[in-house]
């Protein structure tokens, strides 16, 4: 088993248990503090959340959230509606705007993927589309070190499945694990870091 796999929770500076993953990158500290496992239920938060790991794919995170409010002023905050109307001439206003990840497939897909929201959610709700795969409740897992932490599931196999099958891209398994991860549909924050209790309580009040 490798040292990262053995690692458990991390004493900080300022004296708080955390996960190891963040490092000392300080926006990735915030990130995991007030962000990452908080359980999400907002439709088009959730769809956010969705296309940026879909734009992670082949690169890291910290370089998606580096340049996510980038990302949030060219693609207009994530809005669904407006994005479904996205034109090719917008298509390549894109591509040429060096914030974002230029990658004409998964800009294109965005817009794809935004037509297929506006479906989802007047026939359910995305969000209750979303968490109906795992009964409406966060899964609370109670992991003691990183090697203990999956990439994926059976059920973010399922899920992935569905989204393929609606029209979504770039959701592959081990993606949707991530985003589950991130949204709070899984607690993996591992049980020494502040922050799995924190977000137990929440799943706990939503219940």
């Amino acid at each position: 088993m490798t040292e990262r796999a053995l690692r458990t929770h991390v004493t900080y500076p300022d004296g708080r248990n955390r996960c190891p993953w963040p490092g000392e990158d300080a926006l990735y500290l915030t990130y995991h503090d007030t962000d990452w496992g908080v359980p999400e239920w907002d439709d088009r938060a959730l769809f956010e959340k969705l296309i940026l790991d879909g734009f992670q794919a082949g690169l890291s995170w910290i370089t998606i959230l580096r340049k996510r409010d980038n990302f949030r002023a060219a693609f207009d905050d994530f809005e669904p509606e407006k994005i479904a109307r996205y034109t090719p001439r917008k298509v390549e206003k894109l591509m040429a705007d060096a914030g974002i990840v230029r990658n004409r497939a998964k800009i294109e897909s965005t817009v794809k993927s935004a037509r297929v929201w506006l479906d989802i959610q007047e026939q359910q709700g995305f969000s209750n589309y979303l968490w109906n795969f795992f009964d409406g409740a966060p899964i609370q897992n109670n992991l003691r070190k990183m090697g203990d932490m999956q990439t994926q599931s059976p059920l973010t196999v399922t899920m992935s499945k569905d989204l393929k099958a609606r029209g979504f891209n770039f959701c592959g398994p081990t993606i949707i694990y991530a985003f589950a991860q991130a949204v709070g549909m899984i607690n993996d924050h591992l049980v020494g870091c502040h922050c799995h209790a924190k977000c137990l309580k929440l799943a706990k009040r939503k219940k």
